[in-house]
């Protein structure tokens, strides 16, 4: 890379937040403890992404998996998420973002499910950011979901057989009228992918960092933009032809 060029910046980045309760249980204090204080690494993640000019930034909140924690913790967990709701929604749509859930909202109750639904019609037009927020998803999930749209559309006669490829069938999965994640981070240490955007993050540059999602800040999100921009982003080229081509 040219030294006197801007550095690269993703045009999306998303997140596995690891380490909430691993970060209270040091403290001695309750995993919904953890869970209050990684709002916080929310919030600057959010006012990250917006200041550096991403455009689009998915947090993984919730998996599909997540409803086999103890029932206290997932009961304290939807809490979190109401309250949040209430507390977030205005100064997000007052800086601009846009904030929308990915998932299968229906195994919610129906006031969260409203309340979710509320806040991305509020946020529709908003255009500084795309908040995505990740809740009761899976990857798989996604894939599956995409599957089912594929073959209602086939049954209706709006696609046909030697239509379907790569592209038409990532119409149909989350996401899809975002840009491709670019940079996916997970946070706690943990290096594995645990079922996130499986489909939306084929070429994306990863990155684990060992600290906890409450610990995360600026300094560590600015670590991993310059990680990302000394990466060399080939997409089955050759170092060559990547030169060639910039």
């Amino acid at each position: 890379m040219d030294s006197d060029a801007a550095p690269r910046i993703p045009r999306h980045i998303a997140i596995v937040m690891d380490g909430n309760g691993r970060w209270a249980e040091r403290r001695h204090r309750p995993r919904s403890f953890g869970h209050r204080e990684g709002q916080k690494a929310v919030r600057a993640a959010v006012e990250f992404c917006r200041r550096r000019g991403v455009e689009a930034l998915t947090l993984f909140a919730f998996s599909s998996e997540n409803w086999k924690r103890p029932q206290g913790e997932v009961g304290a967990l939807m809490q979190l998420f109401l309250k949040a709701l209430d507390r977030e929604v205005g100064e997000l749509h007052a800086n601009g973002v846009r904030i929308e859930f990915v998932g299968d909202l229906s195994a919610f109750s129906p006031e969260l499910a409203e309340r979710m639904r509320a806040a991305m019609e509020h946020t529709r037009a908003n255009t500084a950011l795309r908040l995505n927020v990740a809740v009761n998803y899976g990857g798989r999930w996604d894939i599956a979901n995409a599957a089912r749209g594929v073959a209602a559309a086939l049954a209706r006669g709006e696609l046909r057989e030697q239509d379907i490829d790569e592209k038409t069938f990532g119409r149909y999965t989350c996401l899809a009228d975002q840009p491709p994640v670019d940079l996916f981070i997970r946070t706690g240490g943990e290096m594995r992918i645990s079922n996130f955007l499986l489909w939306q993050v084929a070429y994306a540059e990863l990155f684990f960092t060992d600290a906890l999602w409450p610990d995360v800040d600026a300094t560590i999100l600015d670590g991993a933009l310059a990680e990302f921009a000394r990466r060399e982003r080939r997409y089955g080229l050759t170092s060559a032809q990547v030169r060639a081509a910039s």
